[in-house]
């Protein structure tokens, strides 16, 4: 092993899965899972995303920046100092290059079968490797502008975004990621290199790699690549949860687009939120298997609603939560969104007098279950669940654990504690 680094082993024998956990002394984590696929996938990530408009930098300066601006420099990543594209430069070595910006996230991602040293420098390289100018920031506005454009016109999208901006008064989740075209005309180089120095160090990143790799090869390279200056902690972030009311803020929103039927998005807001990533972990558990006795096609309301045709078959459900924000959401199809909330208000009410069903919670927990194995079957779900977990300070083999763990009297009382009517938010596209 290499003296400037420690190695950790992470086994599941319920899953018969392992990964091991590399800590450079520079601070930056690389997690590598042994997968015996033909594609490797790898990805570099940073816990920096939408929602971290607002932090204190080194100097103690509280600094606000425009929307969007985690999206933007993500954009900006791939174009170097000497004029390259490393798009470019990855198709010539047979991989497949990406990136995403979420709420929380950031990621730079490759896929290959061949050339994997290549690839992974030329990862470590650009991410670390920043270079922007007045000029080149001024033509990425264009290219953003149409991209946000694009979002605004996606019905579903404007649906979500409605769903969000009535449930947060002041939440920067209640923004779009991508930000709006008049706060990303404000964007300047300088204000990309100070939140790339605030968030872009070693101590929040995560570099992971998923295939037919051995980890201290993949360490080797890492040090090769990586520049003596990616050194550092990073800043402190604002939690904008704390701002928040435990009620929504709105009850109603609505848009008109070209829709053939009213597009719905029920958000019930919530703002009870472990500090404890394990904590966290298990409410997300248990949340998602209280929506799944619930809201599945398998279950009462879903009948009730389709075989009256008040919704159209798809129905989309589900919990999310993170550091500093969390919320129940169903969406779909309907002539009348409102009827659809009434009629979910009503079952929810009528459940939590009579109680659930042991024998749905145990289809629901098993549903879970299989969905947690089934995503280690592909070394692209295995890298992007190890890097939402690790930005959760969280362990994924523990999850399967948590789930295991879950009781009836566990979702019986997230339903008691969940679902008020002043939590909730109905989002509505209507057709022009």
């Amino acid at each position: 092993m290499m003296n400037d680094l420690t190695q950790i082993t992470y086994k599941s024998d319920i899953l018969d899965e392992k990964y091991q956990k590399i800590t450079l002394d520079c601070g930056l984590q690389i997690l590598v899972f042994p997968k015996k696929m033909s594609t490797v996938y790898a990805l570099f990530g940073v816990r920096y995303g939408s929602v971290n408009n607002s932090f204190t930098d080194i100097s103690g300066e509280e600094i606000t920046v425009p929307d969007g601006i985690a999206h933007f420099l993500e954009h900006k990543l791939f174009f170097n100092e000497d004029g390259s594209d490393s798009f470019e430069r990855f198709s010539e070595y047979g991989a497949d290059a990406n990136a995403y910006t979420s709420f929380n996230k950031t990621a730079y991602l490759f896929s290959c079968t061949d050339n994997l040293d290549k690839s992974l420098g030329e990862l470590l390289y650009f991410v670390t490797h920043p270079y922007f100018t007045e000029s080149s920031v001024a033509a990425e506005v264009g290219i953003i502008s149409e991209e946000i454009r694009m979002y605004d016109d996606n019905p579903s999208d404007r649906c979500f975004y409605g769903m969000l901006e009535g449930m947060y008064e002041h939440h920067s989740l209640r923004r779009n990621i991508c930000g709006s075209e008049s706060s990303i005309s404000k964007i300047t180089a300088d204000t990309l290199y100070k939140c790339y120095s605030a968030f872009y160090r070693p101590d929040n990143m995560v570099l992971i790699v998923c295939g037919d790799v051995d980890a201290e090869h993949v360490a080797m390279i890492s040090r090769q690549h990586l520049p003596k200056s990616f050194i550092g902690s990073s800043v402190k972030k604002t939690n904008d949860n704390d701002k928040e009311k435990r009620q929504a803020f709105k009850g109603y929103t609505e848009q008109k687009m070209q829709v053939a039927k009213p597009l719905f998005c029920i958000g019930f807001k919530d703002t009870d939120i472990p500090t404890c990533p394990k904590e966290r972990q298990k409410k997300d558990a248990v949340a998602s298997i209280l929506d799944e006795m619930l809201f599945s096609s398998a279950g009462e309301l879903y009948d009730s609603l389709f075989e009256r045709s008040i919704i159209s078959p798809s129905l989309s459900y589900g919990y999310t939560i993170s550091e500093s924000f969390a919320y129940h959401s169903i969406s779909g199809e309907a002539d009348s969104p409102s009827q659809v909330l009434d009629e979910v208000l009503a079952y929810i009410d009528r459940i939590k007098a009579q109680g659930l069903n042991e024998d749905d919670f145990q289809r629901a927990k098993r549903v879970m279950y299989s969905e947690t194995v089934r995503l280690f079957d592909s070394t692209e779900s295995i890298s992007n669940a190890l890097f939402s977990f690790a930005c959760e300070d969280a362990e994924i083999f523990e999850y399967a654990e948590i789930i295991r763990g879950i009781t009836f009297d566990d979702v019986l009382a997230t339903l008691n504690e969940s679902f008020d009517r002043d939590t909730v938010t109905l989002s509505v596209v209507k057709p022009l």
